[in-house]
């Protein structure tokens, strides 16, 4: 095994101790300041992992300097400083935090609003300049006013719950979210122009990405109320800030909640809200609460120890995401899924041109997609000499022309969940099928048309065979003549009469001429050498 303490960790000095406490467990971490690109160019090839918050840009220059790169972890949810399609192309991890700072942001929404509603920081510098000013702060009551959420995922649809409780009635614009979770959170569904036209306040809770990009524009401002109220506390390119600015000086936008800027750190210079006294501004302090801070250090951290274990990390960012819900289903048959590929690797015979994974029970009812990507990455650990990831496992197979199809059934067999793997090339096709018994104990119950119960991992040798007197016996007195220890060993029948599997798992690989003597044993059908761990 890798002594993983050779592996190095660069994390920036903003990010909480108790992450790197997590890193030091496993790798040599260095923790160093944010440097500029042309410092950090320098010595970025040093290092396997990163592990850092928003402050350091990851160009394309950056990225293709980290020739040992693995995993990029950001400390938060936003990863507009990364260069992702660089990352991509390069087969490294991008992951990031999008749970931990949840609550934060949650709140700093809500006392964002109230803030605007009731001219609190107004207020209070008005007293701190020794004022008693009563009539410049009349507020306005939530109770009855329309709250417009676009994008009502993990933060939107808890600042929902929290509003609803002051008695605003909630709409939401997400077109990636199902009626069925509208309905769980409250939240009436609605087009983005009627959102824009009905709302009385109007929140950000999306990624800033190409859809998203400045939505808050002069066009969809004219769209809404007179006298409307927006908070943005999600990403300052969601907004055209100009736009927000201008509207804010007509008095289209009555008052507006800004934490997020397209260009930070914002200067005086830079600032468009200036000087507004119907805005309040904070410096980008959506998660900022000591209880974020170290959950997001902690769980960047968990992610990248994943990711430079060789394991799937479930947030990725460029892969297929996975939610809480799907893990908790799916996370126990990742090391099964890739086993059962490398498996399928030994036993192919000449070029693969397809693929077919079958998942049945429940897994029939779930995403499978990183299920499919780690059985990718197994099939092709052999051929690729651990130079494939859960990054570019999918594209690596294409450029193979492997043709890979998912299939889902409810007919299971005797197994309730299981995965079925068949591997098809010109000269004939392979099955693996593997499942979990009592949920946790990886087993392979099928190998071609032989049922067989086994673990998967170490060196095992394949052996179908005639069902005979002695096939046993001739197998273990060939191993042992060549010192090579056998440490398990199960037989398996199959539909074909009067032949039978051995599986047999040894301690180290055999010399070609052992196997030599397996295959010339009289009754021996095949011998396959696997290594499950390759």
């Amino acid at each position: 095994m890798e002594d993983t303490k050779k592996l190095r960790v660069f994390v920036s000095n903003d990010v909480s101790p108790a992450g790197v406490k997590v890193l030091e467990e496993h790798f040599t971490v260095d923790v160093l300041p944010n440097y500029p690109e042309d410092e950090l160019v320098k010595i970025i090839g040093d290092y396997d992992g990163i592990l850092t918050r928003s402050q350091i840009r990851f160009s394309k220059r950056l990225i293709e300097a980290g020739k040992k790169l693995k995993v990029i972890g950001r400390a938060g949810v936003g990863v507009d400083n990364i260069d992702i399609a660089t990352a991509t192309a390069q087969g490294i991890v991008v992951c990031n935090t999008p749970e931990s700072n949840t609550i934060a942001a949650t709140e700093h929404t809500c006392a964002m609003i109230l803030a605007i509603t009731r001219h609190i920081p107004q207020a209070h510098q008005s007293i701190q300049e020794g004022k008693w000013d009563r009539k410049s702060f009349d507020g306005i009551q939530l109770q009855g006013k329309t709250l417009g959420i676009i994008g009502v995922g993990r933060i939107g649809s808890r600042v929902a719950k929290r509003m609803q409780a002051m008695e605003m009635t909630t709409i939401g614009y997400d077109p990636y979210i199902t009626e069925e979770r509208f309905k769980q959170v409250g939240v009436e569904p609605v087009d983005f122009d009627t959102l824009l036209e009905k709302s009385d306040y109007i929140t950000i809770h999306t990624p800033h990405t190409k859809e998203t990009n400045e939505i808050i524009s002069a066009e969809a401002i004219a769209k809404m109320k007179d006298g409307v109220y927006f908070i943005n506390v999600a990403r300052g390119k969601c907004m055209d800030a100009q736009a927000v600015a201008a509207a804010l000086k007509s008095g289209k936008i009555a008052g507006a909640a800004i934490d997020v800027y397209p260009n930070e750190p914002l200067t005086a210079d830079t600032n468009p809200f200036l000087g507004m006294p119907n805005v309040v501004q904070t410096p980008h302090l959506g998660a900022s609460t000591k209880e974020a801070q170290v959950s997001v250090a902690v769980d960047g951290a968990h992610s990248v120890v994943d990711a430079l274990l060789g394991r799937p990390v479930m947030t990725a960012v460029n892969m297929n995401p996975i939610s809480k819900e799907v893990a908790r289903v799916i996370e126990p048959y990742f090391g099964l899924a890739e086993r059962m590929g490398t498996i399928g690797a030994f036993l192919a015979e000449g070029a693969v041109g397809q693929i077919d994974i079958e998942y049945t029970g429940d897994l029939a009812d779930t995403e499978t997609a990183a299920l499919s990507t780690a059985l990718l990455k197994g099939f092709l650990n052999p051929y690729m000499l651990g130079s494939v990831n859960f990054i570019n496992a999918p594209e690596m197979a294409k450029k193979r022309n492997i043709d890979v199809r998912e299939v889902k059934s409810h007919h299971a067999g005797y197994f309730s969940t299981a995965i079925k793997l068949i591997v098809k090339s010109k000269k004939g096709e392979h099955v693996v099928m593997g499942t979990l018994f009592d949920g946790k104990v990886a087993k392979i119950v099928r190998i071609d048309e032989y049922h067989v119960d086994f673990a998967p991992k170490g060196i095992l040798l394949l052996v179908p065979h005639i069902d005979r007197p002695n096939m046993i016996g001739q197998m273990a007195t060939i191993l042992g003549a060549a010192q090579i220890n056998i440490n398990g060993m199960v037989v398996g029948n199959t539909t074909k009469s009067d032949t039978n599997i051995m599986a047999i798992a040894v301690d180290d690989d055999i010399p070609n001429n052992v196997m030599l003597q397996l295959k010339g044993v009289e009754g021996v059908l095949d011998v396959k050498l696997i290594d499950c761990e390759a």
